[in-house]
């Protein structure tokens, strides 16, 4: 029994990595639509694309919403302020 619920849980966790993770080019045009209104394009769409790499996620709209990805929030640069546009 234990081990079909610990079966059952790794599905459940795999599931959600799989949903969670960005296929190569959805950075781009993710960064793309987030970056519309960016005074500085090309930095924005640099940092953007760091941290999109690294959480596997881009929030929604041009400014905001860091809840729908909790990861690209909390990336700080080294002045303690969020690397992610």
């Amino acid at each position: 029994m234990k081990f079909l619920h610990l079966l059952s849980w790794i599905l459940v966790l795999t599931s959600f990595l799989q949903l969670s993770l960005a296929a190569p080019g959805v950075c781009s045009s993710k960064c793309a639509s987030r970056c519309a209104k960016a005074g500085v394009q090309d930095r924005c769409l640099k940092y953007c694309g760091i941290c999109c790499e690294k959480c596997g996620c881009v929030p929604s709209g041009t400014y905001g919403n860091k809840h729908e990805c909790p990861c690209y929030g909390r990336i700080k640069n080294s002045k303690g302020k969020s690397k992610c546009p």
